[in-house]
């Protein structure tokens, strides 16, 4: 008499930032629609986040598909609606998170009616999942939830600084030209500069905290049973082909939120979201106001950027000189140690063509026919999101791999360009209107067309991404 095969029961946890667990979310959505029985981890301080910004049924999950959480080990804060310190949180979630997590397993798999655990999805800087999960016999994987290029970035810091390129040996080292020095022995991604390279490098301190936490992250990997990455392999083909040459098993299943889109199908997984700021809808019916197709410019550095007033006010002013209508999100906690505010004069002269949002549902916005241009910091969700809807971009890289995803969306694809670190008026408006109405304009919207094809193709049943999930699929039901 044969049993029925156990139904396989995922565990994942992503790093307790929105830019990690977006994509973390639409793989569990993906999954749980092929048959696996999911629990989503989240940090204490997120969960309760999510629960403010979404309702108090929000974690309520649906049948085969619910929540849980674990302390991240940091001191409560004042305010309790900002993304936590990036180098404090990574620190603190190794030493204190590790056992909570060890100890939810042991708690699953004594669940009545819960099916035990068969693999774990570990975030990739979150590899004390990874070791905890091995220990207790559960296969583990990590998701890098980078680009490609990013996470080659990351493995190259132990090589940057055994050839001594890192730390920098002076501060001057940022500006006097030093950072475009050419690193040509990456393995696929020829032509880039030092400042290309995740900017946790520009550092003069040998003990800098993410130095010396994403470079041994990233080789962590080599001990995962596999590393599964949101790209596909058109956009990121020398990368993915250098990896696949170190790394017995890489699962490029991206763009997943198209995968994680049919999922849901407009079922239950559709209530489930992870947008820790409530989103503000009303701006989709502001760009269904605008008749003309093209001509919104999107703002939005997403979740971890800040700026400095000046800054802000010389986005503010390039944005009202370029004339064009504009939708800008402004996070309340935007500018470094206090609350973005714009100049009164700019929010009255652009009344008539400008809206501002707190927070917004961003894979429509960019979808959403009027809308013509991002000015974004290319973090990867944000870059991605733009590849998928055809949206070229206007990049201001922050922090981590988005100077990477600079060069390769200015460089490589054709698809954008970028401001510099100073950034000026009149240069916002200078490259908006070249973007919008000149000759490069032109072009990059039709790369950006042509890549918006490939990353539909990619996901198309027979696609490389397709028969990656699939494939991935497999792998984790094996066991």
């Amino acid at each position: 008499m044969s049993s029925e095969p156990q139904q396989p029961h995922a565990v994942l946890i992503p790093q307790p930032a929105q830019g990690h667990v977006t994509p973390m979310l639409h793989l569990a959505k993906v999954l749980h629609a092929r048959g696996f029985y999911i629990t989503f981890v989240n940090s204490e301080y997120n969960h309760r986040r999510l629960l403010r910004s979404r309702g108090p049924a929000s974690l309520d999950g649906v049948a085969g598909f619910r929540f849980d959480a674990v302390p991240d080990g940091l001191p409560p804060s004042d305010d309790d609606d900002v993304t936590q310190d990036i180098a404090a949180l990574c620190l603190s979630t190794t030493k204190h998170s590790a056992a909570p997590f060890g100890e939810l397993l042991v708690r699953l798999n004594g669940t009545p009616g819960t099916p035990p655990v068969t693999c774990v999805i570990a975030d990739g800087v979150m590899s004390f999942a990874q070791r905890v999960a091995e220990e207790m016999g559960v296969p583990a994987l990590v998701f890098w939830t980078t680009s490609a290029c990013g996470f080659m970035g990351y493995l190259q810091f132990a090589e940057l600084i055994k050839r001594g390129y890192v730390p920098l040996k002076d501060a001057s080292d940022l500006t006097n030209g030093y950072l475009d020095t050419a690193i040509d022995w990456i393995p696929g991604m020829e032509g880039v500069r030092l400042r290309d390279i995740p900017s946790f490098i520009r550092t003069t301190d040998p003990d800098d905290v993410m130095l010396n936490y994403d470079g041994p992250e990233a080789q962590n990997a080599r001990g995962a049973r596999g590393v599964i990455l949101n790209t596909y392999d058109a956009l990121e083909q020398g990368v993915v082909d250098a990896l696949r040459r170190e790394f017995p098993r890489v699962y490029t299943v991206g763009p997943l939120q198209t995968f994680a889109k049919t999922a849901a199908g407009g079922g239950d997984l559709d209530a489930i979201g992870g947008n820790l700021w409530k989103e503000d809808a009303s701006c989709l019916r502001w760009l269904d106001a605008q008749t003309q197709p093209g001509s919104v410019v999107y703002v939005n550095f997403g979740s971890i950027t800040v700026v400095t007033p000046a800054q802000l006010a010389e986005f503010a002013w390039g944005l009202a000189s370029c004339g064009r209508p504009f939708l800008w999100v402004v996070r309340p906690d935007l500018v470094s140690g206090e609350k973005a505010v714009l100049p009164e004069e700019f929010i009255r002269v652009t009344k008539d063509r400008g809206v501002l949002a707190s927070w917004c549902p961003q894979e429509q916005v960019l979808s959403h026919p009027s809308v013509g241009l991002f000015l974004t910091h290319c973090g990867w969700n944000s870059t991605l999101e733009s590849v998928c809807a055809g949206v070229p971009m206007v990049c201001w890289p922050f922090f981590a791999e988005q100077p990477t995803n600079c060069r390769y969306a200015c460089a490589k694809w054709g698809i954008g360009m970028e401001i510099g670190n100073d950034v000026t008026r009149e240069d916002v408006a200078r490259l908006v209107l070249e973007a919008m109405d000149g000759e490069k304009g032109k072009d990059m919207r039709a790369k950006a067309a042509a890549w918006k094809e490939k990353a539909v193709a990619a996901a198309a049943e027979g696609g490389s991404s397709s028969e990656n999930l699939d494939r991935l699929v497999q792998f984790l039901r094996a066991g």
